[in-house]
């Protein structure tokens, strides 16, 4: 507390002004307290009204003009936070029970015994400074809450909302994090030669920091792909680049892909990320092999080696984070790769990009139930059509 607390006493007695600064002399003194005197709660209602400062009213019940009831149900129309003790007649439990219903927070006894007066004063007001601090962290979070809705937007606004629109594949994306802001993010590049990048990356952290590093990550990526044809030396620049500025120590897990449309060449590295879902025309579905590469950011001069699958017509790739394959239900049990085989068995050709993705979602849903959802969940499909 900067200043001294202000404490409005209020009460007809004339000479209990000079008695309670005399009582109260040594807390005066030290900085403590300051009083201000008011003889009624008319006067009491002015002195609020005119003096913002006040932290606490100590009022008499029986005043002319106002009493100290009629007061109690004033003072939260001036400031709600301010705290109130009465004073009160030995004995009188029905005008105790109703200051206490009209919102007074403690009483004491006439004749005043100025050793109670001055804990029950303590109390009082250590029990304001407690609501103020409280009031301030709401304040806080509502305002880091509001902050945290801006940065959502921007995280989303970043992600890929158009999908190309090509006669010869489909591919649709999307995201969910855990908490306000992820750490996942996917991206879908426009190369030369007609070819596509495909990107989905997974932050080891969660939250704003997670977020961060992950809009650092791809803007990386999708600078150093623009440069460099093959997945394996766009993830190698990448690790490289992440790591020279890391001061957080994090690191991502990346899959990257380059998909030629003329040929139906899928090319791929990944940097410690959970290797793609090949479904085939008939139903059919495998991982594919992965490439050993461990995450980015960790370890600088690294190699990473890359593989390719030709899709025919009809095949579909599905990318995703351990958000999805790690997803637990209220029993515990993972989703898994398994999972993912599931949604996919049977399958035939007609499936849809979207409907892939989608049905991915879906499912995980329904798996999880009423469980919290602990990681961020990605997948982002790839179906050739012709």
């Amino acid at each position: 507390m900067l200043r001294p607390y202000k404490i409005l006493v209020v009460d007809d007695e004339p000479d209990l002004e000079p008695l309670m600064l005399q009582r109260m002399r040594r807390h005066i003194r030290k900085g403590r307290y300051t009083f201000v005197f008011a003889h009624n709660g008319v006067e009491a209602l002015e002195v609020l009204n005119r003096d913002g400062g006040i932290d606490m009213v100590l009022s008499d019940i029986n005043m002319p003009q106002m009493d100290g009831l009629t007061l109690l149900e004033q003072i939260p129309k001036v400031d709600p936070n301010i705290r109130s003790v009465i004073i009160s007649a030995y004995g009188d439990m029905k005008n105790i029970r109703t200051a206490m219903n009209r919102g007074a927070f403690d009483f004491v006894t006439k004749p005043v015994d100025f050793k109670d007066l001055q804990i029950t004063i303590e109390r009082t007001l250590a029990h304001m400074q407690e609501w103020r601090e409280a009031l301030s962290y709401r304040d806080k979070l509502v305002s880091i809450q509001n902050e945290l809705e801006v940065a959502s937007r921007i995280q989303q606004s970043i992600l890929p909302s158009e999908f190309p629109e090509d006669m010869r594949y489909q591919v649709y994306g999307n995201m969910e994090p855990a908490r306000d802001v992820g750490g996942d993010f996917f991206d879908i590049l426009d190369l030369d030669k007609g070819r596509m990048g495909l990107a989905i990356a997974d932050v080891s952290d969660k939250g704003v920091p997670a977020a961060l590093f992950m809009m650092s990550c791809r803007t990386l990526l999708k600078g150093v792909a623009i440069g460099l044809s093959e997945p394996g030396p766009v993830l190698a620049e990448v690790n490289q680049l992440l790591h020279e500025d890391n001061e957080t120590f994090l690191f991502v897990t990346v899959l990257y892909a380059v998909y030629d449309p003329g040929s139906g060449e899928f090319t791929y590295a990944s940097g410690g990320h959970d290797a793609p879902l090949l479904v085939r025309a008939d139903g059919s579905a495998e991982l594919l092999p992965l490439t050993d590469g461990i995450a980015l950011g960790v370890v600088p001069d690294l190699d990473y080696r890359q593989h390719s699958v030709i899709l025919q017509p009809g095949d579909t790739i599905v990318l995703y984070t351990d958000g999805v394959t790690e997803a637990q239900n209220m029993l515990g049990d993972a989703f898994e790769v398994e999972g993912l085989h599931r949604i996919f068995a049977g399958t035939l050709a007609s499936i849809t990009a979207r409907e892939g993705t989608d049905s991915v979602f879906q499912t995980v849903r329904d798996f999880m139930g009423e469980a919290a959802q602990f990681d961020d969940i990605t997948c982002l499909t790839l179906h050739r059509d012709k």
